[in-house]
């Protein structure tokens, strides 16, 4: 499946992924600045998207504690989501996501 990012600059980078994988390690294997600091644990809000209407309205609602983590995130909007909690399936194939004007990656991965 594709995932297709637009970086802070407006770049669309694609990527290649399976459905079961979460969307922040597609990222990080991408390239894209996207820390991931709590390595998924919803600890923390370094893996924050932002997806057009369409797609966010494809996924799952956000859990209480994603909304609670999504509230310390700059740059937040409506449809803005933490990457870690976002499991690629099959019909989230060709995805476009946004990486916000404020991520930034500190371990340079």
């Amino acid at each position: 499946m594709r995932v297709a990012f637009i970086t802070r600059d407006g770049a669309r980078v694609d990527a290649a992924a399976e459905p079961g994988m979460r969307l922040l390690e597609v990222a990080q294997a991408a390239g894209m600045p996207l820390e991931g600091t709590c390595e998924g644990q919803m600890a923390c809000s370094t893996c924050h998207v932002i997806l057009p209407a369409d797609w966010f309205d494809r996924l799952p609602p956000a859990s209480d504690d994603e909304e609670d983590m999504l509230d310390l995130a700059v740059g937040v909007c409506r449809t803005s989501r933490l990457s870690c909690q976002i499991e690629l399936t099959d019909a989230l194939d060709g995805i476009e996501v946004r990486i916000p004007a404020e991520s930034w990656d500190m371990q340079k991965r």
